[in-house]
């Protein structure tokens, strides 16, 4: 045996340092993180589904190799839910062709604290969703494994050709590797996009129900401690929009990553921005309309997650106002802050900016009820590097003329709470939201977070300074504010925009990867940056210069012709 490889069997043979549950542990490479758990036993294991390996997150049979730290993944914590939807979803596709052999089925986007699902070869009714939720249970009592493996992709094509599965076939003839990770559970295969759980027994907590006679929604429990909450039910507003937003993507002929991918090669691309970009300017303007339809209506509110792209929806939509003969002017609710160490406490004992009360909601009531009166109304400026209101002499005088409309936008502006000063009549609700209707295939979805996570990513580095990390760490934050603030009134709205583009995936591709790319191993982010990562492989790029400068992706890529 040579020096060289003398030098590596040390190396193999030496113990790995690992960092656990608060102890440092020294360990065999190449025993697996079971083995390690099983080794080292917690009261919290009956509830571990994955770990982070040195920041990555991977499966419990995933080996050890080098020195580092493993945290246990909860099915409660952050990275623990988004596995276990994607773990309970495949039970009930194994279930669904197991019992009702020669139906089809479609994912769609989250709804009701679910995803919704379109059948088609069977009725959706009572007799149909009992008979899945008890083969789904079955499968929790029997604790059958998820099976991983990698294989060559060509195999992995014939076997999506024999179970007549197009568009994985179709997604994997430009795959960029020569093998393709996998997973089965029973006689169902499916393209691997996450960590794999050992089994199906930790997974007993879902409920089905029916939208219309081909859908229904396969919810997921609202974890928090011991307690487990529900969703109260149907979304039929949003509902309405998510099908409209598909049904329009079919009509263009792109309804799955691999039919994007084939027009991103060709010239086809170059319809598919015009197209959609030509879609939301009849939407806006069908907005418009409906907003000049509202007789005395002189209000309008638009709210929304972060990066669904509120600012330039609202500059768009004041171009369609004038072009009816309606001037707009503009109110931001975050003037209307309280002084900072008025600021409501959050359950941590930190500022809530994001509360209701974090607003003076008195002042801002008589001020909307003074402007639709017809009175002038010096409004406040807030001044943020100080936390304080400005000086009146610096706030700003507004009214309304007899054509004028006030946009408002901030995240309360659905919550009736925000003005109930102010009568439902001179209130237009608009909602927005990113809602692309791109699924990967038939069983795998596109998660509309990622859509912003990655504009705003994106738009943080090129505008704001900040790394693709701090904005990923902030994420949680935002979006819990989101689930608090937003998502409950989503149905309130009067109308519903899908501010998605079909093709953006493929143009933030060209940014992101090389922001994400910059997180270090080291940083807790990495997990997240990684799976995004992984995921932006999937889609071929697409330059920039065929997108308009009044485009809303220009808001995070730059280029726009509105000024921020």
């Amino acid at each position: 045996m040579n020096s060289e490889s003398t030098d590596r069997y040390s190396i193999a043979e030496e113990p790995a340092d690992i960092r656990y549950r608060g102890q440092t542990l020294s360990v065999k490479r190449g025993m697996t993180v079971q083995e390690l758990m099983e080794r080292y036993p917690d009261s919290e294991d009956a509830q571990v589904i994955a770990a982070t390996v040195n920041n990555r997150v991977v499966s419990l049979q995933a080996k050890i190799v080098r020195s580092g730290e493993i945290v246990p993944v909860h099915v409660d914590s952050r990275h623990g839910v988004r596995l276990y939807r994607r773990h309970v979803t495949m039970m009930m596709y194994e279930v669904l062709y197991r019992l009702f052999p020669g139906t089809r089925i479609q994912i769609g986007q989250s709804i009701s604290e679910g995803y919704f699902f379109k059948v088609s070869g069977i009725a959706v009714d009572d007799a149909f969703l009992a008979k899945l939720s008890e083969g789904m249970q079955a499968l929790v009592a029997q604790r059958v494994p998820f099976l991983y493996s990698r294989i060559p992709v060509e195999e992995a094509r014939r076997i999506f050709a024999r179970t007549d599965e197009d568009p994985k076939r179709r997604l994997l003839t430009g795959w960029s590797s020569s093998h393709v990770s996998i997973v089965s559970l029973g006689d169902f295969v499916d393209l691997c996009t996450s960590p794999v759980a050992p089994h199906t027994g930790f997974f007993s907590r879902f409920r089905l129900f029916a939208l219309e006679e081909d859908a229904f929604v396969l919810q997921f429990p609202k974890h928090s401690g011991p307690d487990v909450t529900w969703n109260a039910g149907a979304q039929p507003n949003l509902y309405k929009t998510h099908k409209e937003s598909i049904g329009w993507s079919r009509k263009l002929g792109i309804s799955h990553v691999s039919e994007l991918n084939a027009a991103a090669v060709t010239s086809d691309v170059h319809d598919v921005i015009k197209v959609s970009e030509g879609h939301h300017e009849k939407k806006i303007s069908q907005i418009a309309d409906c907003i000049a339809a509202r007789n005395g209506c002189r209000l309008v509110f638009i709210a929304g997650p972060s990066s669904a792209g509120k600012t330039t929806f609202a500059k768009r939509l004041s171009i369609q106002l004038k072009v009816l003969g309606i001037f707009p002017r503009s109110l931001s609710l975050d003037n209307y802050y309280v002084n900072r160490v008025a600021t409501p406490l959050d359950q941590n004992g930190e500022r809530d900016y994001e509360a209701l009360e974090a607003i003076d909601l008195p002042l801002l009531n008589r001020d909307l009820v003074d402007i639709l009166a017809g009175k002038e109304v010096l409004t406040p400026v807030y001044d943020f590097p100080s936390g304080t209101r400005a000086s009146k002499d610096r706030w700003i005088p507004i009214s309304l003329g007899a054509n004028e409309v006030l946009i408002i936008e901030g995240i309360h502006g659905l919550n009736d709470a925000l003005t109930p000063d102010i009568p439902p009549t001179e209130k237009f609700r608009i909602y927005i939201n990113a809602m692309n209707p791109l699924a990967i295939d038939e069983h795998n979805r596109l998660n509309t977070s990622d859509i912003r996570l990655i504009r705003r990513l994106v738009r943080d580095r090129h505008y704001r300074g900040y790394s693709a990390a701090e904005t990923i760490h902030s994420w949680p934050s935002v979006r819990r504010g989101e689930a608090n603030h937003i998502f409950p009134f989503q149905e309130s709205a009067d109308v519903i925009f899908d501010t998605s583009l079909l093709y953006e995936f493929c143009v933030l591709k060209i940014f992101a990867e090389r922001y994400l790319m910059e997180v270090p191993r080291s940083d807790p982010a990495y997990a997240e940056a990684y799976r995004l990562r992984m995921f932006l492989n999937m889609f071929v790029t697409i330059l920039p210069g065929d997108i308009p400068q009044t485009s809303l992706l220009r808001e995070f890529i730059g280029g726009s012709s509105f000024t921020y």
